[in-house]
């Protein structure tokens, strides 16, 4: 069997086993989608947004792209944000990064690698911005790991001043928005920063649960990064 025909096979296994479970199930998934989340991740084969976090089909409006990037002027990325938070409304946006990201991992190495350089020097600009602090950590995975992390925190930052994610606060106080890392090594994932919309993060309750998040993760680092 070749590969691609294995995965015709599995499918028509997986569309047993749904109706097995509910005769109406592809009824109900054809009729319309109302997800809650809009997931931002990155095209790395080994991490599946709905695998890692159980969520099933029509719970996840899904873009991926190389080391889940929100670049600013780039019209497939802002294309789908807007689509999400202003059509479908979204309650959540989040953009989730992993440990091991191959595009981190060569804007780092800063090999010529041919087109993909021009999306690369994107991280390459996050890494300029936290030298000094990615400079005093002297282990180079633990860099690494770092630089991951700052990533997602700057994609999320990114998010922020999108046209469609500034509407959307000032009009209907949503979506939150969370930058998240999944732990290849580990299979958890890791909270980075949540940035909830200007009303709401005026509450102490909001405040006390989104700025601690970095500098408990920079201090944890040896333990998160073993």
């Amino acid at each position: 069997m070749l590969p691609f025909e294995r995965l015709l096979l599995m499918n028509k296994a997986w569309v047993q086993d749904r109706i097995e479970f509910s005769d109406d199930y592809f009824d109900t998934l054809s009729t319309d989608q109302k997800p809650d989340f809009l997931w931002i991740g990155c095209s790395d084969s080994r991490v599946s947004a709905e695998q890692i976090t159980g969520a099933d089909p029509g719970e996840m409006f899904v873009h991926r792209n190389i080391a889940n990037m929100v670049v600013p002027g780039d019209l497939n990325i802002l294309s789908v944000v807007q689509y999400a938070v202003e059509v479908l409304k979204v309650q959540h946006v989040i953009v989730c990064g992993h440990y091991e990201c191959g595009g981190v991992k060569a804007a780092m190495s800063g090999k010529k690698l041919g087109l993909i350089d021009q999306w690369l020097v994107n991280i390459s600009h996050v890494q300029t911005k936290y030298q000094a602090e990615l400079n005093q950590i002297p282990d180079d995975h633990n860099r690494f790991d770092r630089l991951v992390e700052l990533n997602v925190q700057e994609q999320i930052y990114n998010l922020a001043e999108t046209a469609s994610v500034r509407t959307m606060w000032a009009n209907h106080q949503m979506p939150s928005l969370h930058g998240w890392v999944f732990n290849l090594r580990t299979g958890l994932i890791n909270e980075v920063i949540k940035l909830e919309p200007p009303v709401l993060a005026d509450s102490p309750t909001a405040k006390n649960r989104r700025e601690p998040i970095l500098n408990q993760l920079a201090a944890d680092q040896p333990k998160n990064h073993s």
